[in-house]
């Protein structure tokens, strides 16, 4: 049987380990991820969360080895998207809970998900709580962080903060707590997890954690849906790194991202590179042949300058590289100066559609766009070199404001 773990004095994590997960909608996760759900034994038994639907059977293992499920009398769903909600309808369906909880737009996703919950669950907003018995939960909309239903609930008494998935990861792991685990790989997630999820939604974190100390809040743990759990003194360690990601600070940092068919766009991202390097500021370069999609946006998550490299393929952009630009204008990051770069043989369109992409994300062009007809040659490389350079330039002057 599978064991929950004790968090608090009457909290405990019931959920479940992704071991396998490599691939979360269209977001690469290598080393997996956790379902994060949560048992509250107080006079009122209450289930924060349920966990994606394959595996439902782990977590009522879990929960078994506490309490039989069938007194379960509260469900809280903190969010509706599928890897937290999916085991809802038969854990509802199982235990037959007297009370189930959503946010006023959680309860319209849910219903919306799973047509047989119509009516079966009642709303509650920032300020809302419901009493347990010893202790209560207290409610916290949380809207467009990252679905429009979001909510943080958090149990009085114990102090645990159950924050849906602010402050999460995509990270399996064995031992719950961030303490128990490599500091460097646990930062090196939460950007990877940040920029390929919340990114688009900065404003709104840094408005929540502007408001956080006014909530009155006195949080003990940190409880998010995917990845570890915080406590003691690293309390203040993801709320430190998600205002650090959600300000986009201007860093002299530099990404250049390029496809290439017979390694002519590559010559001329290694020139531009270079060139770059040469202007003082820090440069990352990525063939997207070699990466995906989400190496790509964590990658820009520390960059302040984004520089795309492609060939013309039937006079559009390679295959590889809209895919990219695709997802990285839908991430809309901030405070980014560009460029656009290329090689072709007949035509040429794919620099004027980057510059499109570039421009749809909101990233500033400091240069024009290069293209350069099939192989680059020395005259070539010089004018790939000046792209650099004014790139660098204009990223010094940025970081220096």
């Amino acid at each position: 049987m599978m064991k929950a773990i004790r968090i608090s004095p009457k909290v405990w994590w019931v959920g479940a380990i992704d071991w396998q997960l490599k691939e979360f909608h269209g977001y690469t996760t290598r080393r997996g991820s956790t379902y994060n759900a949560f048992l509250i034994m107080d006079r009122k038994i209450t289930l924060v969360d349920t966990v994606k639907a394959p595996f439902f059977g782990e977590m009522m293992e879990r929960i078994a080895s506490v309490v039989d499920p069938a007194k379960i009398d509260v469900i809280v769903s903190n969010h509706a998207e599928m890897d937290h909600s999916g085991a809802l309808p038969e854990t509802i369906a199982r235990v037959n809970p007297s009370e189930v909880y959503a946010s006023t737009l959680g309860v319209k996703a849910l219903e919306a998900h799973f047509h047989g919950l119509a009516g079966k669950i009642k709303p509650v907003k920032s300020g809302d709580a419901i009493e347990l018995g010893e202790s209560s939960l207290k409610f916290v909309e949380t809207r467009m962080l990252h679905w429009p239903d979001s909510m943080f609930s958090f149990l009085t008494g114990d102090n645990v903060l159950f924050s849906q998935d602010g402050f999460g990861m995509h990270y399996a792991v064995a031992k719950i707590f961030a303490d128990e685990n490599d500091l460097p790989t646990m930062r090196e997630e939460a950007e990877r997890y940040y920029a390929n999820i919340l990114l688009p939604y900065s404003p709104q974190v840094l408005k929540l954690l502007d408001a956080f100390p006014g909530l009155g809040l006195d949080v003990a743990v940190i409880a998010p849906d995917h990845g570890p759990l915080w406590r003691g003194d690293m309390l203040g360690t993801p709320l430190a790194w998600y205002r650090e990601f959600a300000e986009q600070a201007v860093t002299p940092n530099a990404l250049v991202l390029y496809d290439t068919m017979w390694h002519s766009t590559e010559k001329m991202a290694f020139a531009i590179a270079d060139a770059i390097r040469e202007t003082g500021c820090g440069v990352q370069v990525l063939c997207l042949a070699s990466c995906t999609r989400s190496d790509a946006a964590a990658a820009m998550l520390k960059a302040s300058a984004l520089v795309v490299g492609s060939p013309t393929i039937n006079n559009d952009l390679y295959p590889r590289t809209a895919d990219v630009l695709t997802y990285l204008r839908g991430l809309r990051p901030k405070n980014m100066v560009g460029a656009a770069f290329g090689s072709f043989g007949w035509s040429g369109e794919s620099v004027a559609k980057i510059e499109e992409y570039l421009k749809g994300a909101g990233v500033e062009l400091v240069a024009p766009g290069l293209k350069v007809k099939y192989v680059p040659n020395a005259a070539a490389l010089d004018q790939c070199a000046a792209l650099g350079k004014a790139v660098g330039d204009a990223l010094l002057a940025r970081s220096a404001q």
